[in-house]
């Protein structure tokens, strides 16, 4: 995991074509902003979850289905991991 940090109206490039930008620092609450393109889907974590746990539940009537769908694998920070401020 890279972890970096970042002031108000400062941004984070993910290739060419994503862009991330922090909008706003309120308390304990961050806003982000990010520019991509349309055919990239953005979702919220929880909402994400909710989709997919949707899915598995559509499947519960052919459970050999459930291991077709891809599993997102938990991000764990690691200490040897490069940190940029």
């Amino acid at each position: 995991m890279l972890i970096l940090t970042r002031k108000k109206d400062e941004a984070i490039r993910l290739g060419e074509d994503i862009r991330i930008v922090l909008v706003q620092i309120k308390g304990g609450q961050v806003r982000i902003g990010i520019e991509c393109p349309s055919t990239i889907r953005v979702l919220r974590e929880e909402l994400y979850e909710a989709v997919r746990q949707e899915n598995l539940n559509a499947l519960s009537a052919d459970p050999s289905l459930v291991k077709t769908l891809p599993t997102r694998k938990k991000v764990h920070e690691d200490s040897s991991s490069p940190s940029t401020s």
